[in-house]
């Protein structure tokens, strides 16, 4: 089982990066995707997930209308634009895998977005 999130950089104030998670060794459209971020010190939160089969989009209110998670189940990718990036958006982003009927959950390495003023 892999979940590989990459993507990450260095952006200014304003920019935009899409981030990716590729999935491998498990049935990718049984399973919900998230994506989380971590600043050191702080808890990993959830930003952002997508359903698993119809798609259903949510978003925290820290990057509504600036985020928009994808998923191509056929491919076993899912993404995250992201767009109208703040220095608050600087954090080593995951991609979560979970399966709400098996409890299997999985997370990828992270990626780091920086965004500098």
């Amino acid at each position: 089982v892999q979940l590989q999130a990459s993507g990450g950089g260095l952006v200014k104030v304003g920019g935009s990066l899409r981030l990716s998670c590729a999935a491998s060794g498990f049935t990718f459209e049984d399973y919900h995707i998230a994506w989380f971020r971590q600043v050191p010190g702080d808890l990993r939160d959830r930003i952002s997930c997508i359903t698993n089969r119809d798609g259903g989009e949510h978003y925290d209110d820290s990057v509504k209308g600036r985020f928009i998670i994808s998923r191509d189940n056929g491919k076993g990718m899912a993404y995250l634009q992201m767009n109208d990036l703040k220095p608050e958006d600087t954090a080593v982003y995951y991609c979560n895998a979970g399966n709400i009927f098996s409890g299997q959950n999985y997370w990828g390495q992270g990626t780091l977005v920086t965004v500098s003023s």
